[in-house]
């Protein structure tokens, strides 16, 4: 193993920065990072609602697999970048070395904005799911409609995550296993009981052909096809993401150059095959369609209309709440890695204190700083609008941004690195020949669904119709436009004449 870390250290130190990780990850635990992450005890529960009220059945049955394909292109062309540059830095690292420090600048100020998301997304989706569950239970003690119990639930999640990383930091990466196998274990245990537990079960007709539009647009002129159903993508579009943990954690992982690579593309796939069959078992346990829609068309309203409040109820509640749970601790891992690698080269306000390691040799600051961040774009949530709950708003946009943020980051060192063609200089593990038609047909995939993510979800919510209402408004296009927009303005103001590329460190 010593042999394998020498050689590690060498790769790093070709990089420009020398070994400031203990190398304690193994192929096992960076792949268990990226699964835990794309957490479909997290994904598939927290957003099933945006699918069921964007296409219903159709979209989730039919659009998982369609999308999980696409992901998996995204994936492979990943993997083969960090085999090559295995860095913390990952994502913004590749752009910067394949293209122009502008690219890395863009490139790392989207990704960590997507790693701020996806912990804000996680923990508030978990508050919320927990609140719903009780609620059946406890209803003298919780109400999903406040929403200050909601945001108060969702603040002490995300302190206990930042207490396990930093004060976990030695065992961070044995919760990784625990959080596979967790998961593993719990998935076989959901689907098992919404097969055999309800008498009666759906057709297969319904299950892959049937629509429900709950959106208020309506769906002449084939506008289901082109709008609907395309705004269902969101739940496998935003549960298979954050598997750029792998490359994060990649200073971490011995033999990196290989399981790195390995963990992030078997981190989509494994999680892509065993999230269908999941929602599969959960559609085809739905008898009565309208129960969900009236139970607001969550998840939660699958499995006590499916399976009553009973123990298995109880169950199915409890294994999804501990996985998005583990889910949300390893958001704030991967976070907090990249991070302190963007403060390492001096890219972000206050560098000195999150590229700061404490005793442990374990970025601290860094992950104070994510969940800070994380609260501050979740303070919509405390906002009702006029007549409806504000959290689906809320959320709907938290995650939206995550997807967004997330998948450009990835789109634009696979593109950068498709226009170096031949000249790129492939890892251990890399695609041979097949980057030629699998980079940009994932580019092009990103383009398209961020798109789709930045459109409005309700009709109230389309400038200038006749009942636009604020109250609404998909902000996640705000949010990107004051994120990239600030990011250039800071760019061309000051930071092109400072930020050049990474930082070499391995000299000192």
């Amino acid at each position: 193993m010593s042999n394998t870390h020498d050689a590690d250290a060498k790769k790093l130190a070709e990089l420009g920065y020398k070994q400031e990780f203990d190398r304690k990850w193994s192929g096992f635990n960076n792949f268990a990072i990226s699964f835990s992450i794309i957490s479909i005890l997290s994904g598939c529960f927290t957003t099933f609602g945006q699918a069921w009220n964007n296409g219903g059945p159709v979209a989730i049955a039919l659009g998982w697999p369609l999308v999980a394909a696409f992901v998996m292109l995204v994936g492979l062309s990943m993997s083969e970048l960090v085999s090559a540059m295995p860095t913390a830095g990952g994502i913004y690292y590749w752009s910067l070395k394949l293209g122009k420090p502008i690219h890395g600048w863009i490139t790392g100020w989207l990704n960590l904005m997507g790693l701020i998301a996806v912990t804000a997304g996680v923990d508030f989706g978990l508050a919320l799911f927990m609140q719903n569950a009780l609620q059946n239970y406890y209803p003298k003690f919780w109400n999903t409609s406040d929403l200050k119990q909601s945001f108060l639930l969702f603040l002490v999640i995300i302190i206990l995550h930042v207490a396990i990383n930093v004060f976990g930091a030695k065992v961070i990466h044995q919760f990784q296993g625990v959080n596979v196998w967790w998961h593993v274990a719990g998935v076989a245990a959901i689907i098992l009981i919404f097969i055999f537990y309800p008498t009666h079960h759906a057709s297969a007709s319904f299950v892959f052909t049937h629509q429900i539009n709950n959106s208020g647009f309506a769906t002449h002129g084939g506008k289901f096809w082109w709008y609907i159903f395309p705004l269902g993508f969101l739940l496998s579009q935003y549960t298979l993401t954050g598997f750029d943990a792998s490359a994060h954690v990649s200073e971490e992982t011995g033999g990196a150059s290989v399981e790195a690579a390995k963990g992030l593309w078997k981190s989509i796939a494994y999680s892509g095959v065993a999230g269908w069959i999941m929602l599969l078992a959960m559609l085809f346990s739905i008898t009565n369609p309208d129960a969900i829609t009236k139970g607001g068309s969550s998840s939660g309203a699958v499995i006590v209309t499916a399976l009553g409040l009973g123990i298995w109820a109880k169950l199915v509640f409890i294994i999804s709440c501990v996985g998005q749970f583990l889910c949300g601790m390893s958001c704030v891992t991967a976070g907090s890695r990249m991070l302190f690698a963007f403060s390492r080269d001096k890219a972000v306000p206050g560098h000195a204190i999150w590229s700061k390691l404490d005793k442990n040799r374990n970025p601290s600051n860094a992950a104070i700083g994510l969940a800070a961040a994380a609260t501050i774009i979740t303070l919509p949530a405390l906002y009702a609008p006029k007549g409806a709950p504000g959290y689906p708003v809320a959320f709907f946009a938290i995650t939206s941004i995550t997807v967004i943020g997330l998948f450009s980051a990835f789109a634009i060192p696979i593109y950068l690195r498709w226009r170096m063609g031949d000249k790129f200089v492939q890892g251990d593990w890399n695609l041979g020949k097949k980057w030629k038609w699998i980079a940009p047909l994932a580019v092009l995939e990103v383009v398209i669904v961020s798109i789709y993510f930045m459109l409005p979800t309700v009709p109230s919510g389309v400038p200038f119709h006749k009942g636009f209402n604020w109250d609404t408004v998909q902000y996640a296009p705000i949010a990107v436009v004051v994120i990239v927009g600030g990011a250039l303005i800071w760019w061309f103001a000051g930071a092109k004449n400072h930020f050049k590329g990474p930082v070499r460190n391995i000299d000192a």
